[in-house]
């Protein structure tokens, strides 16, 4: 997900209007069409044309998509062909221009039928707005330069005294139309059957913890509109798009949720049984067919500071490392996802794509096909395939998942997955249940086999090669020994010297005091500010000596 917000520079423009198109033009033969030798590219599309673009697969003018449209329409208002370009140019033609715009076009085009004294056309026109109003209606209500336009029509169709052209193009009842309804519907539960769920992490069974993670995810996944997929395209980048804010951010809450449940263990074996817990969460995902929130939690359990917990692994069955392993092969992004787009396309039904794979389709999408053809035609094949494939993901919220939630439960959830961690803390969290191996501490650890916390001046032989320079004046305490204290000191000297004579030491020791995260034994809670003593290097992430 991290390179959803990722921008890209911007197509220049040649003086006419037109976005540029690349040299290796989009033609309407497949066998030469550059889309297919990009990357990935030709698994990615699918075209799935309902009807044949005919005429249009060389590209078109604007005014000609607009009188397509107009036609699409009889003398009585209905109908008379396939209305999937109607639905094409009324949705994608913000990649090219603006609604306000597009509908100065159609004005432009009735007061030239009123011209030519074509009530046939005006009525039509009339038709098609009518349509586009019905349709889409939230785009007016949102859209307050295409509002204004419509005004505009409005006073132009009243002033020519047509009273059914202007009950066509009405719009007061679009402020009366609940638009947040999508938004703030809850999914039904299944009332015949009433149970008690336990609201703790360990009595939750992976099944019911998977339910309302999907719940969850489906929630937030059925609010994002086919305008906000269109945004994304245009800015390729989600700021100011906050229901796509909203899922990401569910993603990620997710995923460093599991790392935390993964740490907040005090014991190995612990661990390892949260561990082995978010495998068979994982597990009943796939069988949910909840993609995304899948690669939330596989995620979080690859994710380094996880991975790097040796003592916990080793309490891990194989068997469920070997679920861990089908689980990352299942969602690796070797050849563009490939194992992940087959699963998925074999799924039916409900289903939760990996946003951000799909995401990547449309960016790559958008980018390898021309906006214009030649003669500064626009590539109807492109605003199809978009079309598609964005259409294709906006279904995908009207089938309901399989599940019942229940409210608290969620409201937990929702609340645990609030997170504001980073990874630096994560980080922290991760090393205090289980430190690495410092330098000085190791010192001792292979050479003070008393356990007396002192190191014998001919046991620090063996190693005083690799310093840089004499520890004879270190031996203050004890004769022919050198304690802990020494070596820490030893450390901050050398750092004080080296940079005065500016010489190259690759550490810049300085003590410091500073608040470490660590664990209550009684409750295994995160306590913070808990004070430390100890030195850090500029140079390094963590500290070096505690």
């Amino acid at each position: 997900m991290g390179t959803l917000g990722k921008a890209r520079e911007a197509p220049r423009k040649p003086s006419h209007g037109c976005r540029a198109a690349p040299k290796a033009r989009l033609e309407a033969k497949p066998a030469s069409s550059p889309l297919l030798s990009h990357p990935g590219l030709a698994q990615i599309t699918q075209f799935r044309m309902m009807v044949p673009l005919g005429h249009f697969a060389k590209g078109a003018s604007l005014d000609d998509l607009i009188d397509s449209c107009v036609q699409s329409f009889d003398a009585d208002g209905n109908l008379c062909r396939s209305n999937q370009l109607l639905q094409v140019t009324l949705t994608m033609h913000r990649i090219l221009i603006s609604s306000a715009e597009l509908l100065q076009k159609v004005i432009t085009l009735y007061k030239d039928a009123l011209a030519k004294n074509s009530p046939g056309l005006c009525l039509r026109i009339c038709y098609f707005v009518r349509y586009w109003i019905t349709e889409f209606w939230i785009m007016f209500k949102m859209d307050t330069s295409l509002a204004s336009t419509m005004e505009e029509f409005q006073e132009l169709v009243k002033a020519n005294g047509e009273e059914l052209h202007c009950r066509l193009i009405d719009t007061t009842q679009i402020n009366a139309r609940d638009w947040s309804r999508k938004l703030t519907q809850r999914i039904k539960s299944n009332t015949s059957k009433k149970r008690k769920v336990s609201l703790l992490f360990d009595h939750l069974e992976p099944e019911e913890l998977s339910e309302h993670l999907t719940y969850l995810e489906f929630k937030s996944f059925r609010r994002i509109s086919f305008s906000d997929y269109q945004n994304y395209l245009v800015n390729s980048c989600v700021k100011e798009n906050p229901t796509m804010e909203r899922s990401i951010a569910l993603c990620n809450g997710i995923s460093q949720w599991v790392q935390l449940m993964v740490l907040s263990r005090p014991t190995p074996q612990l661990r390892a049984e949260v561990f082995i817990k978010f495998i068979q969460v994982a597990q009943k995902l796939h069988q949910l067919q909840n993609f995304n929130t899948l690669m939330a939690v596989i995620g979080g359990l690859c994710h380094s500071s996880i991975s790097r917990l040796k003592e916990t692994s080793s309490h891990v069955p194989h068997e469920i490392n070997k679920v861990l392993g089908e689980m990352t092969e299942l969602l690796s992004s070797c050849r563009n996802y490939d194992n992940y787009r087959r699963a998925y396309g074999e799924c039916t039904h409900f289903k939760i794509p990996i946003l951000g794979v799909h995401l990547k389709d449309l960016i790559s999408l958008y980018e390898a096909m021309p906006d214009y053809l030649e003669e500064g035609k626009v590539n109807v094949h492109k605003l199809l395939a978009l079309y598609n494939h964005i259409n294709e993901l906006v279904q995908l919220q009207e089938v309901a998942p399989p599940l019942e939630a229940n409210k608290d439960l969620v409201h937990l959830l929702t609340l645990s997955l609030d997170l504001y961690y980073t990874e630096d803390e994560i980080y922290e969290l991760s090393y205090a249940r289980e430190p690495r191996n410092h330098k000085a501490p190791s010192v001792f650890k292979n050479y003070d086999h008393d356990q007396d916390g002192y190191i014998s001046q001919e046991e620090f032989e063996k190693i005083a090669a690799s310093f840089p320079f004499s520890f004879c004046v270190m031996d203050k305490d004890r004769e022919g020994l050198i304690s802990r204290d020494e070596i820490t000191a030893y450390f901050m000297r050398a750092s004080s010297i080296y940079s005065k004579l500016g010489l190259g030491f690759p550490h810049n020791f300085q003590e410091t005091t500073y608040l470490k995260p660590t664990f209550c034994d009684n409750c295994a809670g995160f306590l913070w500010g808990v004070i430390k003593q100890g030195y850090r290097c500029k140079g390094n992430k963590y500290p070096e000596s505690r």
